[in-house]
């Protein structure tokens, strides 16, 4: 009569033994493949090496580089990998991998759905975005220049010294404004001459004082012009619109702007046209039948006071 422990013994030590020499079979494949991935590593990173630096001659765009390069890099290794897996004899577990590596993407898409969403938002800025760095942009509420473009986020450095890191999901979704994509952008302001002043007049002396302000352009597609914007209380306000050539909206073009309305007021009081004050009314309500009025005149250190 067989003992059954003796037995189950018997099967184990045949199965671990079995076992051993299947490894022992296996290990040159092992060791040849784990040369392998090694090189497999080595020259995806080789490749993507090159491929970066023969991309970047060719394009300015940094968040296509990333892309291209790391997709490649990732693709060599995977081919390597699944290489060396056939020929150390466990051809069965790449397949195995990879099946498990799709049911596995699926059920992470659904786990992390917003960064998956922002990673997909960010292959497609890829090869589609309406800025690149260095462009100044409004995306939603926020204003500032692009400082760095990645998979799930676009950086922005707002001109208060803020860094905002803005999901790339936003960016696809939401209207993109780019101040800066080719250079030109029109600028504006009001100023208010008197209702005794010739309008014809004050609007050549403007436009003339305009064009000949540095940093200022006019050409076929770009035309600086000035309109009748308002009739106030006290002023008639004309509407000074004018094209500035510039990437850096928030700087050059708001000095030019500066000195535009420098020189206007300038202009327009050496030729004697009236900038006046806004009418202020004051009623008078219950008895009051007269306002009090102090004028103080102060000269060195004399003062005087009418009444």
């Amino acid at each position: 009569m067989s003992n059954p422990f003796q037995d189950f013994t018997e099967k184990v030590f045949v199965s671990l033994e079995t076992g051993w020499n299947t490894f022992v079979f296996q290990i040159p494949g092992i060791i040849l493949a784990i040369l392998i991935i090694a090189v497999g590593i080595f020259v995806a990173g080789k490749i993507a090496q090159l491929t970066s630096k023969t991309l970047s001659r060719k394009t300015s765009d940094p968040l296509m580089v990333n892309f291209l390069t790391k997709t490649i890099r990732i693709s060599f290794i995977l081919l390597f990998l699944m290489y060396a897996l056939r020929v150390a004899g466990l051809g069965d577990i790449a397949t195995a991998l990879l099946t498990a590596a799709g049911a596995s993407a699926i059920i992470i898409g659904f786990a992390f759905k917003d960064i998956g969403e922002n990673f997909i938002s960010g292959v497609i800025l890829a090869f589609n975005r309406p800025f690149h760095i260095h462009d100044t942009v409004s995306i939603g509420d926020i204003f500032g220049k692009v400082t760095n473009m990645e998979f799930r986020y676009t950086k922005l450095k707002t001109f208060d010294g803020r860094d905002v890191y803005i999901p790339n999901s936003d960016v696809i979704r939401k209207p993109v404004f780019n101040y800066t994509e080719d250079g030109y952008y029109r600028l504006s302001f009001n100023v208010g001459i008197a209702y005794e002043d010739k309008i014809e007049d004050a609007e050549k002396l403007i436009l003339e004082t305009v064009q000949i302000t540095p940093g200022v352009i006019e050409d076929d597609n770009h035309e600086n012009f000035i309109a009748v914007d308002e009739l106030a209380v006290s002023t008639v306000n004309l509407k000074v619109n004018f094209w500035v050539n510039t990437l850096e909206y928030r700087r050059e073009a708001r000095k030019i702007r500066g000195n535009v309305i420098r020189n206007v007021k300038e202009a327009l009081e050496a030729n004697g046209f009236g900038l006046p004050a806004d009418i202020k009314e004051i009623k008078l309500y219950g008895s009051q039948t007269s306002i009090p009025v102090r004028i103080t005149h102060e000269e060195g250190s004399t003062d005087k006071k009418d009444k």
